[in-house]
């Protein structure tokens, strides 16, 4: 059965770091679009980023709200994929959620999903 586990949320002041990690097992994160989306209190839940298959994990995307901010990545050897998220801001305060897709990419990312990870950013 698979399984996405996020860690590496917390309470951070605005402007700093927090790198978001998922795990997967029975899944292998180089073969799937792997995403990372969020859903604020009383908001929808919205795409954030997400990495394509293969080799070269393309195609990225990310959301206008966090271009130049954040940065999706994997590490294979560790079948985990991380979000770094760089100049927090309180409007990112939402659960993170991880995702996983054979098919489909960016925000149409939809097979598999993690629990979820509080990330609260104070100003």
């Amino acid at each position: 059965q698979v399984h996405l586990v996020e860690r590496g949320g917390g309470l951070v002041q605005a402007g700093a770091s927090l790198r978001l990690s998922c795990e997967a097992s029975a899944l292998t994160v180089s073969s799937y679009n792997m995403g990372w989306f969020r859903q604020a209190p009383e908001k929808e839940r919205e795409f954030v980023a997400s990495i394509g298959p293969g080799r070269r994990g393309s195609p990225k995307y990310y959301s206008d709200s966090v271009k130049g901010r954040f940065t999706i990545s994997r590490e294979d050897a560790w079948n985990t994929v991380y979000l770094q998220m760089d100049s927090l801001k309180p409007e990112d305060t939402a659960v993170y959620y991880c995702a996983a897709d054979l098919q489909r990419m960016g925000p149409t990312i939809d097979d598999y999903w993690g629990p979820g990870t509080q990330v609260t950013v104070s100003s």
